[in-house]
């Protein structure tokens, strides 16, 4: 029997890959979201539209909300960018705060994004990035 040490695992390595990965999953989840129609279509066989005075105070809803839905789109897009480039991670826990609002996939979304922002070598690296370089 032969006693292998452990692997050493270079942390920052394992931050970079995860950071890339919430970014192309920051983006696909806005591109999901406004890129499939049929995800709004609700229409059941036999459906009754609602009463024209019910859809006046509706309208300012759906402006409302559609304009939510946009914004969080715009928001996880630009956090991804952020990710990407190791920039305002308060911004992107932010968006990450708010996208766990969306069930199941931005809750998920959110949830992990939180938990690798807020790991220690995380926030060194963005810490790191964001110091200018030394003077030589």
């Amino acid at each position: 029997m032969t006693n292998l040490s452990p692997l050493m695992r270079d942390q920052r390595k394992v931050d970079a890959e995860h950071l890339k990965l919430l970014a192309v999953l920051h983006w696909f989840f806005m591109h999901s979201i406004l890129d499939n129609p049929e995800m709004w279509k609700n229409a059941k066989n036999g459906a009754q539209p609602p009463p024209k005075e019910l859809f006046v105070i509706f309208k300012w809803f759906y402006a409302f909300f559609g304009l939510m839905i946009v914004g969080g789109g715009l928001a996880n897009f630009v956090s991804g960018l952020c990710i990407l480039r190791r920039r305002a991670r308060l911004f992107s826990l932010l968006v990450a705060g708010v996208s766990c609002l969306a069930f199941p996939f931005g809750t998920a979304l959110g949830v992990f994004t939180l938990i690798v922002l807020l790991r220690d070598s995380v926030v060194e690296a963005y810490a790191a990035r964001a110091e200018p370089p030394a003077a030589g």
